[in-house]
């Protein structure tokens, strides 16, 4: 019995020769597949192939305007974003300070916020690193980078750091002196050794919190723009129907938002891997199409550095519900990006400037790679599956959109 999802060929194919789908090669035949013969993991190679890189030769008109302006309620910030939320967030620098940060949380529950309609919740944003890695390597770039990108998102009102003291990524050097200006006042920083211990320190950091609280729930909604969206687009957990439902419907409403002058962001070079070529004839120049090759290059090395191949990605659910390679989970999930045209490439949890569609340089791994989105600015995600998933990534709003009947009515 093939299960809904899996593919039939429709043809014969021969051994070694190319296999088809969307136009598009997913991979070789491994032996002699016939008509109507279930084509997956097991007659099916992911054989390396040359793609034709043209750049810009296919680069859409712009969008028509749009019939009518969108719109929608947000919290207008001081430098002109808008966050769809409205957080408070207690940020560790490093893992020391982690535990400290989500006791400082624990003291905000429910009973506590009552008084704060206007504030959505109070966040912890901890990580397993901080210390122990080179001070000018690609890890601690990136981990500055990403932190930085929650503390300033347009969806934090306002935030604490909290270290332990003696830890390579200080304070002071995640936010630089000079963008240490918050929404209302400068950002609180506290570390544990100065403040004399960890029951100091959430003492401290609760009443910081508390005291940020009145501020915040002063905020209000407002009739913004639909331009002021920078929506991050993610599927996880993606079968065989996501290619052909979820994705391009997330594709077209993406396509609406860049033509009401949002910014739609799609991620996870990995999953790119394969159908790369079709997004370059989209770049709005040839400087635009290269920002993506070289980070399809980066992808190749690092995993020839650990023995490893692009193709470990699908999954074993992925593969379960009918994705045989990542080439053809790649012609899958770019669907997500739409029709316009490539405008720009950002690197891991970067800044996202441009408005229109654009490409974040981040790996194939749901919760990395919606958290670079989001520390590059989105302030909200869409998220396709067909398997199901159930992450979240606050501060910002996760909309799940299920890929078939099954798991719509399966999962709540």
């Amino acid at each position: 019995m093939i299960k809904p999802g899996l593919i039939l060929a429709l043809t014969p194919i021969n051994q070694e020769d190319p296999i088809l789908k969307f136009g598009q090669i997913i991979g070789f035949a491994s032996e002699a597949i016939q008509p109507g013969d279930h084509v997956h993991v097991h007659n099916v190679a992911c054989d390396a192939f040359d793609r034709e890189y043209a750049f810009s030769t296919a680069v859409p008109p712009p969008p028509l305007p749009p019939d009518e302006l969108g719109f929608f309620d947000g919290y207008l910030r001081r430098d002109g974003r808008v966050g769809t939320r409205n957080y408070l967030a207690v940020i560790s620098t490093v893992n020391c300070s982690a535990t400290v940060c989500k006791q400082i949380l624990n003291q905000f529950d429910e009973e506590a916020l009552r008084p704060y309609p206007n504030v959505d919740g109070v966040i912890a944003i901890t990580h397993r690193t901080g210390c122990g890695m080179a001070p000018a390597g690609i890890d601690r770039i990136n981990v500055k980078r990403t932190l930085d990108g929650f503390a300033r998102h347009c969806n934090v009102f306002d935030y604490l750091l909290v270290g332990l003291g003696c830890e390579v990524n200080q304070p002071n050097e995640i936010i630089p002196v000079e963008q240490l200006t918050g929404e209302v006042s400068p950002p609180k920083v506290l570390t544990i050794q100065a403040a004399g211990g960890v029951k100091k320190t959430v003492a401290a950091g609760v009443q910081m919190i508390g005291d940020m609280l009145e501020k915040a729930n002063a905020c209000r909604r407002t009739r913004q723009p639909a331009s002021k969206i920078i929506l991050g687009t993610e599927c996880g957990g993606s079968d065989g129907s996501s290619g052909v439902s979820a994705n391009p419907a997330v594709g077209k409403a993406g396509d609406q938002i860049v033509a009401q002058g949002g910014t739609v962001i799609l991620s996870e070079t990995p999953e790119i891997y394969g159908a790369e070529h079709l997004l370059t004839r989209r770049a709005v120049d040839p400087h635009v199409g290269q920002k993506l090759i070289d980070r399809i290059r980066w992808w190749e090395w690092y995993v020839d550095v650990f023995g490893a191949t692009i193709n470990n990605n699908p999954t074993v659910g992925n593969k379960e519900g009918g994705l045989t390679t990542i080439y053809e989970k790649s012609l899958c999930a770019i669907a997500k990006g739409g029709s316009t045209s490539l405008v720009d490439v950002y690197e891991y949890a970067e800044p996202v400037i441009a408005k229109g569609f654009v490409v974040m340089g981040t790996p194939g791994y749901d919760p990395v790679s919606v958290t670079g989105m989001v520390g590059g600015g989105a302030n909200v995600v869409v998220f396709t599956t067909g398997r199901g998933s159930v992450f979240g990534c606050k501060p910002v709003p996760s909309i799940k959109i299920a890929s078939n009947s099954t798991i719509y009515r399966h999962i709540e």
